[in-house]
């Protein structure tokens, strides 16, 4: 069974394509480092209620140097925009994440 990326490279692979340039254009724009676009993406998907997409990000704020307080307040955040359900469903994932990257820091 394909993944939902799988899919949807398979379906619409020159808008598939062009998501891709988008992220490497963000990823590579200046404004914010990288470890604070990684939180920022934590924060946003999590108002979203992305817990998905929340654990596979955040080993990769872990990586450049993101703290467990920084994953923990940057879902927190999402109570101020989203409710309580984000932070119920994407705190426990975040978290859990964190902690299996070489154990908690």
């Amino acid at each position: 069974m394909a993944t939902p990326m799988e899919t949807f490279q398979a379906e619409a692979p020159d808008v598939a394509s062009a998501f891709d340039r988008l992220i490497v254009a963000l990823v590579a724009s200046d404004g914010l480092d990288a470890r604070t676009k990684q939180i920022a993406y934590i924060a946003i998907k999590a108002a979203q209620g992305d817990a998905t997409a929340v654990a596979l990000h955040v080993p990769l704020a872990k990586g450049l140097g993101a703290s467990r307080a920084e994953v923990r307040d940057a879902v927190l955040l999402s109570l101020t925009t989203s409710g309580l359900t984000g932070v119920m469903k994407c705190l426990p994932a975040a978290l859990q994440a964190y902690d299996a990257v070489d154990g908690a820091a």
